[in-house]
């Protein structure tokens, strides 16, 4: 295991931080020419509210393999006699799935119908934002601005940008060999971000599976990425200097990966969703919190890691893995979580997924596990191992 983690899964510090300050400054370029494109938006518009809030595994430390792919949430500005009303889509959607209904303050309702008619749908007789909308306005709105991009990062590196249907654009960044150590091409995923405040945001929801159809176009799904930050770096704080926490998620994430290889379809692309990588990381959380901290020194490893499989394991024979924010209770004073999130239904982050699934899911886990050495070995030869993404 800890050969597999040096050789195949551990990133430098070195390069990392290169490829998230080389990151940084694209997009605080990307994002400084669009809000420019739009500081007279006018009462019926959106636009770009002029920062970003870096999510996602990279900026959590748990990411494996090659710095290559990030993801930034990119906040968007309602306009200013607007606001949004969040409520959950019982019965419309995917469990946590939100509707996002608009307020007009000081009660001018007329002056929402312009913004309406561009960026909302009617359901079941009520106005709502559209998360389609919301998406394919942020999409033109970057393309439009990516010449002057373009101009002033030429001497750095080559930007495109690319979008499918229904997921947010990518930014793709291919450094100048003359300008970074560190030639390594990276994707961007720019996510349009609706705030709530207290460091929630909406986004759209994403597709089911890699070629699903797009979700309907009135739901949302809740951010709460700084949350989970916030979570983490109170746990580095109770934990030992020597915690293996992180290490046991990229470990498990790898070991994931490398039974995937071995996998056929239609279960292959299940196995992905099933042991998606924030189902594995909100088990950690759960098994985390039963405590005792100090059970997860560094030396431990093996020990916690079997406790980790073994926790997922009984969740996917229970078919029940709770989501970690929202409507739980059960967190610790100390990470305070606002008032929405502990009021919000709570949801099974695997109730989307039928029985037979979950128990085969269940047993090649727990193969996995058995098999590790076999695996590592017999997948870690260079003919298996993964090519860098084409930029």
């Amino acid at each position: 295991l800890e050969s597999f983690y040096a050789r195949q899964l551990r990133l430098s510090p070195h390069v990392l931080g290169h490829s998230k300050a080389h990151v940084g400054r694209v997009v605080a370029e990307l994002v400084r020419a669009a809000k420019a494109q739009g500081l007279q938006p006018g009462p019926l518009a959106l636009s770009l509210r002029g920062d970003f809030v870096r999510v996602g595994s990279a900026y959590e430390q748990h990411k494996v393999r090659s710095p290559d792919c990030f993801d930034i949430l990119v906040p968007l500005r309602l306009p200013a006699h607007l606001e949004p009303q969040p409520r959950s889509a019982d019965g419309l959607g995917p469990r946590g799935a939100f509707l996002c209904g608009l307020r007009a303050r000081a009660g001018r309702p007329r002056r929402c119908r312009p913004f309406a008619e561009g960026f909302c749908v009617e359901l079941r007789g009520r106005s709502h934002l559209s998360s389609g909308l919301v998406l394919r306005w942020f999409q033109g709105h970057l393309q439009r601005c990516l010449g002057a991009v373009r101009y002033r990062l030429q001497e750095r590196c080559r930007v495109s940008l690319s979008a499918c249907p229904g997921r947010p654009p990518t930014l793709h960044i291919v450094p100048c060999s003359d300008y970074v150590c560190c030639h390594i091409s990276m994707a961007v995923r720019l996510i349009p971000a609706i705030p709530l405040g207290d460091a929630l945001y909406l986004t759209a929801l994403p597709p089911e599976g890699p070629q699903g159809p797009p979700a309907p176009e009135a739901l949302w799904g809740l951010n709460a990425s700084r949350q989970e930050q916030r979570l983490l770096s109170w746990l580095k704080e109770q934990a030992p200097a020597s915690s293996c926490h992180l290490k046991c998620l990229q470990i498990l994430k790898g070991l994931r990966d490398l039974r995937g290889q071995g996998l056929e379809e239609p279960f292959c692309s299940q196995w992905g969703r099933v042991l998606s990588s924030y189902v594995l990381k909100t088990a950690l959380f759960s098994l985390l919190l039963r405590g005792p901290l100090e059970a997860w020194d560094e030396r431990f490893l093996v020990e916690r890691l079997e406790d980790l499989v073994l926790y997922l394991r009984d969740c996917l024979r229970k078919q029940v893995l709770m989501h970690f924010f929202l409507g739980n209770a059960s967190l610790p004073e100390a990470v305070a979580l606002p008032r929405f999130l502990k009021e919000a239904a709570p949801v099974n982050l695997l109730a989307a997924f039928d029985g037979p699934t979950l128990d085969l899911a269940a047993f090649q886990l727990i193969n996995t596990w058995i098999q590790a050495p076999h695996l590592i070995r017999m997948y870690s030869s260079p003919r298996y191992l993964r090519p860098a993404p084409a930029p």
